[in-house]
């Protein structure tokens, strides 16, 4: 599990999520990443499956893998 620190406060993981290939997707994921307590912002990347969550505590792998299953995708892990 790899977490960079940003920014003092933020803390930015990426994840890997399968199933994405629109922009369409990308909103899914993003609009259910975002609405766990502390994230700040969401990036979804179809083309790589790259998910990238800046929040302000390390987030828990449990509530990122039910946002992204909540959003009809999987989540493979952290990249």
């Amino acid at each position: 599990m790899t977490a960079q620190t940003e920014a003092p406060g933020s803390v930015t993981a990426v994840y890997k999520v399968s199933g994405m290939s629109c922009g369409h997707c990308e909103g899914s994921v993003s609009s259910e990443i975002a609405e766990i307590a502390g994230v700040s912002s969401v990036k979804a990347v179809a083309s790589t499956g790259e998910v990238t969550v800046v929040s302000a505590v390390p987030l828990d792998q449990d509530a990122v893998r039910a946002a992204v299953d909540e959003a009809g995708f999987e989540l493979v892990g952290q990249a």
